[in-house]
């Protein structure tokens, strides 16, 4: 079974840095399609970043120019670099793995990041 395990979550101070690594195990990793999610409380899951197996990225418009999805498919892992925080960017971050043939999703158990003001 496919897992997912991110890290990297904490406390920061806006306009700091955080960046979050997702290490995926028992997957073929470079055939999967890679993305990062959040949810603050009270709100609906949201996505972040997505990056697809080729390499191509696409962000959420409250994020773009701050956040950079990347991955390393030698090593099974995708990161989120997130600079310039804001408390609006408080959330759980998830990562998730979608196969590019089959659709079958899989989500990691999430990661807090609190940005204080």
């Amino acid at each position: 079974q496919v897992q997912l395990v991110e890290s990297g979550g904490g406390l920061v101070q806006a306009g700091g840095s955080l960046r979050l690594s997702c290490a995926a195990s028992r997957i073929i990793f470079s055939i999967n399609a890679m993305s990062w999610y959040r949810q603050a409380p009270g709100k609906q899951r949201e996505l972040v970043a997505a990056i697809t197996s080729g390499g191509s990225t696409n962000y959420a418009d409250s994020v773009k120019g701050r956040f950079t999805i990347s991955r390393d498919n030698a090593k099974n892992m995708v990161y989120l670099q997130m600079n310039s925080l804001k408390p609006e960017d408080t959330a759980v971050y998830f990562c998730r793995s979608s196969h590019v043939v089959t659709g079958r999703t899989t989500w990691g158990q999430g990661t807090q990041v609190t940005v204080s003001s």
